[in-house]
Parts: C-alpha cells; structure tokens; sequence
C-alpha cells in the first residue's frame, strides 16, 4: 500500500474521537486537516508533537484548518492524555489501524533490536476540497509543527 497521493482526492474515513464524536473526513470538507500520526499517548516525542501542535492552535484555526493526532491507543487512553496534555484539538483512535494502513504508516521499526510494526510518525495535509496538498514522514519532532502552519500558509496564497 503506498497512501494517498498528493493533490488527488483523499478517501473518505470515518473514526472514532476524543469529545465522543466519530470524525468524517467528508464532514470537514471547507476546512483544511491535518491528520498527524503518531506512535503512542503519553510517550516523549509524541507528548511534545502534541504540545507544539497546541502551541500553534490559535495560528492554525485562523487558517481554517483543524489538527487531528491519531495513533492506534485507545478512546480511553485518548481521553486521559489529551486532558492531562490540555490538547484543545481531538485525537482520532485507530486500533484496527484502518486509518494507518489507508495513509501508509504503519512499517517494520527496530527498537533495541528486536524488529516489530509499528507507526512511522506522519503527517498529512489536506485542503478545503479534500485534496492531500502535503505530506510529512519519518517525522523529526522539533520545528514539525511550524513547519506544517507554513504549508498551510502557502494553501491561502
């Protein structure tokens, strides 16, 4: 499977969220989205890629665009680390990793060397109509977020 691609159409989802509401891809059509994956809740690198998202919230929404992290963790789990994180943004659970393998995030990793699948951080960036215009994996933390708000600017140019 190779994901979306780029400046097409992305496929219609739908997912479970913190806030107690599926997501639809379709239903935000006249906002622009970025879904940005992540390994799991409550964990280094992905407390802080949720914190600069936070950061940068305000910036983003006067762009029209809504932040969705996802990763294969539990609602539950969602629901704890987003309110001790105070994420003002939902996380999109994904245990069947449906929504992984549609975006093409989920590959062979190491760790101590012992080999396993698991999610390459990613993200993605989808415009108003629903067309992916940006893509971002084997994500560096550090500076990724700002660097998304940017490619969201150059969208309304």
């Amino acid at each position: 499977m190779s994901g979306p691609t780029l400046n097409r159409v992305v496929a219609d989802f739908t997912c479970e969220s913190t806030g107690g509401k599926p997501v639809r891809l379709k239903d935000l059509r006249g906002q622009n989205v970025v879904l940005y994956f992540y390994p799991k809740d409550s964990t280094p690198g992905c407390t802080q890629e949720g914190k600069d998202f936070t950061e940068l919230h305000t910036r983003f929404r006067r762009q029209n665009t809504r932040i969705f992290g996802v990763s294969r963790d539990s609602l539950a789990s969602h629901e704890k680390f987003k309110a001790k994180q105070g994420f003002p943004f939902e996380l999109l659970s994904d245990p069947d990793e449906k929504l992984c393998r549609q975006f093409d995030v989920i590959h062979e990793k190491s760790l101590y060397g012992r080999k396993f699948m698991g999610v390459v951080r990613s993200t993605f960036l989808i415009d108003a109509d629903g067309k992916l215009r940006g893509e971002w994996r084997k994500v560096k933390v550090k500076g990724h977020a700002a660097a998304v708000l940017e490619a969201v600017k150059e969208l309304a140019k």
